[in-house]
């Protein structure tokens, strides 16, 4: 069988995230992008202020993503949780491109909380079903502890 021409798209404020999408897009042997939000959102003010956009449900303005998701058998879309949801990048990038994606899969970082609701939330913005989800909790990748789940997700994924 022949495997899927994937892409890995994500958002991390901290680096948690990415850590966790480079290692899907390594296991994979896929492409890799990182979605930039024009706000900064450092810090502890950035950590506030983002919180507060990702409740009222606001698409971050974000820098034109390189690569079109129509090109992809697959897309795996990735974000930390914030108040209970996705990122503000990650809908802001599944609300531009939810006419042009292909399958979806999706994984999630979370300090505790927020699963079941984001899931539903990307599935909402992206308007379709994922064939594969993946949660992780920030401290299980700080103890490089990810790796374990990574294969599996994509196990299912190929």
């Amino acid at each position: 069988m022949e495997s899927k021409k994937a892409l890995v798209v994500y958002y991390s404020r901290t680096g948690t995230t990415k850590r966790v999408a480079e290692a899907i897009a390594d296991e994979l042997g896929c492409d890799l992008e990182e979605l930039i939000d024009k706000k900064k959102r450092r810090g502890p003010v950035g950590f506030a202020v983002a919180g507060k956009d990702a409740v009222l449900k606001k698409a971050a303005r974000i820098e034109e993503p390189q690569k079109d998701p129509a090109a992809y058998d697959l897309v795996v879309v990735g974000t930390p949780v914030w108040a209970d949801t996705m990122s503000c990048a990650a809908r802001a990038y599944l609300d531009q491109m939810k006419d042009a994606l292909p399958d979806v899969a999706f994984f999630l970082t979370t300090a505790h909380s927020g699963i079941d609701r984001t899931f539903r939330h990307m599935k909402d913005a992206a308007g379709k079903a994922p064939v594969a989800t993946l949660s992780l909790f920030a401290k299980e990748v700080r103890r490089d502890e990810h790796r374990d789940k990574v294969k599996p997700f994509v196990g299912k994924l190929r």
